[in-house]
Protein backbone atom coordinates (compact mmCIF):
# COMPACT_ATOMS: atom_id res chain seq x y z
CA UNK A 1 0.00 0.00 0.00
CA UNK A 2 1.11 3.18 -0.88
CA UNK A 3 2.88 4.89 2.00
CA UNK A 4 2.18 2.34 4.54
CA UNK A 5 5.83 1.16 5.65
CA UNK A 6 6.81 -1.64 7.85
CA UNK A 7 9.64 -1.76 9.36
CA UNK A 8 11.91 -4.67 11.37
CA UNK A 9 12.96 -3.45 14.67
CA UNK A 10 15.99 -4.01 16.63
CA UNK A 11 15.98 -5.89 19.79
CA UNK A 12 18.48 -6.38 22.57
CA UNK A 13 18.55 -8.70 25.15
CA UNK A 14 20.97 -9.34 28.17
CA UNK A 15 20.70 -11.32 31.71
CA UNK A 16 19.35 -8.37 33.20
CA UNK A 17 16.51 -7.50 30.74
CA UNK A 18 15.88 -6.15 27.03
CA UNK A 19 15.72 -3.23 25.10
CA UNK A 20 12.90 -3.10 22.42
CA UNK A 21 13.42 0.11 20.07
CA UNK A 22 10.30 2.08 18.67
CA UNK A 23 10.95 5.47 16.64
CA UNK A 24 14.65 6.97 15.81
CA UNK A 25 14.67 10.72 14.50
CA UNK A 26 17.40 9.68 12.55
CA UNK A 27 14.78 7.03 11.33
CA UNK A 28 14.29 7.20 7.45
CA UNK A 29 10.76 7.24 7.90
CA UNK A 30 10.50 10.15 11.09
CA UNK A 31 8.65 12.79 10.02
CA UNK A 32 8.27 14.61 13.40
CA UNK A 33 7.03 14.43 17.06
CA UNK A 34 3.67 15.61 17.98
CA UNK A 35 2.83 12.94 21.19
CA UNK A 36 2.95 9.56 22.25
CA UNK A 37 0.73 7.23 23.87
CA UNK A 38 -0.54 3.38 24.71
CA UNK A 39 -4.17 2.16 23.87
CA UNK A 40 -5.15 -1.30 25.24
CA UNK A 41 -7.52 -3.57 23.68
CA UNK A 42 -8.91 -6.65 24.98
CA UNK A 43 -9.13 -10.16 23.54
CA UNK A 44 -11.10 -10.50 20.29
CA UNK A 45 -12.08 -6.63 20.80
CA UNK A 46 -12.32 -4.62 17.71
CA UNK A 47 -11.87 -0.68 17.64
CA UNK A 48 -12.28 0.14 14.32
CA UNK A 49 -12.62 2.20 11.62
CA UNK A 50 -11.28 5.69 11.92
CA UNK A 51 -9.39 8.22 9.50
CA UNK A 52 -6.45 10.56 10.47
CA UNK A 53 -6.37 13.11 7.81
CA UNK A 54 -3.54 14.62 8.24
CA UNK A 55 -1.44 13.03 11.27
CA UNK A 56 1.27 9.70 10.48
CA UNK A 57 1.41 6.94 13.01
CA UNK A 58 4.17 5.15 14.60
CA UNK A 59 2.49 1.63 15.50
CA UNK A 60 4.69 -0.66 17.58
CA UNK A 61 2.97 -4.07 19.55
CA UNK A 62 5.55 -4.28 22.20
CA UNK A 63 3.17 -6.16 24.61
CA UNK A 64 0.68 -8.91 23.56
CA UNK A 65 -1.22 -9.55 19.99
CA UNK A 66 -2.50 -7.08 17.69
CA UNK A 67 -3.96 -7.42 14.13
CA UNK A 68 -4.57 -4.48 12.11
CA UNK A 69 -6.36 -3.94 8.94
CA UNK A 70 -5.47 -1.26 6.35
CA UNK A 71 -8.14 -0.52 3.53
CA UNK A 72 -6.40 2.10 1.05
CA UNK A 73 -9.50 4.68 0.64
CA UNK A 74 -7.69 8.03 -1.13
CA UNK A 75 -8.86 8.09 -4.59
CA UNK A 76 -5.66 9.79 -5.98
CA UNK A 77 -3.36 6.64 -4.79
CA UNK A 78 -2.29 4.18 -7.06
CA UNK A 79 -3.38 1.72 -4.36
CA UNK A 80 -6.47 2.71 -4.17
CA UNK A 81 -8.90 0.00 -2.79
CA UNK A 82 -5.89 -2.26 -1.56
CA UNK A 83 -6.69 -3.82 1.46
CA UNK A 84 -3.67 -5.28 4.18
CA UNK A 85 -4.31 -6.96 7.08
CA UNK A 86 -1.08 -7.03 9.68
CA UNK A 87 -0.45 -9.01 13.05
CA UNK A 88 2.42 -7.78 15.39
CA UNK A 89 3.38 -8.82 18.45
CA UNK A 90 6.23 -9.24 21.24
CA UNK A 91 7.50 -11.85 18.91
CA UNK A 92 6.90 -10.46 14.77
CA UNK A 93 7.98 -6.56 16.54
CA UNK A 94 8.01 -4.36 13.95
CA UNK A 95 6.77 -1.03 13.19
CA UNK A 96 3.72 -0.01 11.12
CA UNK A 97 3.93 3.49 9.37
CA UNK A 98 0.48 4.91 8.76
CA UNK A 99 0.15 7.79 6.38
CA UNK A 100 -2.64 10.14 6.41
CA UNK A 101 -5.97 9.37 4.83
CA UNK A 102 -6.14 5.26 5.47
CA UNK A 103 -8.86 3.83 7.20
CA UNK A 104 -7.71 1.71 9.88
CA UNK A 105 -8.90 -0.79 12.81
CA UNK A 106 -7.16 -3.26 14.95
CA UNK A 107 -8.39 -6.23 17.13
CA UNK A 108 -6.77 -7.71 20.18
CA UNK A 109 -5.89 -11.29 19.64
CA UNK A 110 -3.97 -12.08 22.51
CA UNK A 111 -5.51 -13.16 25.11
CA UNK A 112 -3.80 -11.31 27.97
CA UNK A 113 -2.77 -7.90 27.77
CA UNK A 114 -2.61 -5.69 24.12
CA UNK A 115 -0.61 -3.25 24.22
CA UNK A 116 -0.43 -0.84 21.34
CA UNK A 117 2.29 2.41 21.25
CA UNK A 118 1.55 5.16 18.61
CA UNK A 119 4.05 7.96 17.91
CA UNK A 120 2.68 10.19 15.95
CA UNK A 121 3.90 13.20 14.06
CA UNK A 122 1.17 16.06 15.31
CA UNK A 123 -0.98 16.31 18.92
CA UNK A 124 -4.28 14.75 18.53
CA UNK A 125 -7.76 16.50 17.86
CA UNK A 126 -11.03 15.39 16.85
CA UNK A 127 -11.40 17.43 14.43
CA UNK A 128 -8.26 15.59 12.14
CA UNK A 129 -9.90 12.40 13.26
CA UNK A 130 -12.94 10.92 11.67
CA UNK A 131 -14.93 7.66 12.75
CA UNK A 132 -15.97 5.83 10.61
CA UNK A 133 -19.63 2.97 11.44
CA UNK A 134 -17.84 -0.33 12.54
CA UNK A 135 -20.18 -2.52 9.75
CA UNK A 136 -19.44 -0.14 7.12
CA UNK A 137 -16.39 -2.60 6.10
CA UNK A 138 -15.81 -6.29 7.38
CA UNK A 139 -12.62 -6.51 9.43
CA UNK A 140 -10.57 -9.57 8.67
Amino acid sequence: MEGLILTKLNTFSSDEGSVYHCLRSDDPNYVGFGESYFSFINYNAIKAWKIHQEMTLNLVVPIGMVRFNFIDIREYSETFGERIEVTLSFSNYQRITVPPNVLFGFKGVGEDINMISNITDMVHTDKECINVDINKYEFK
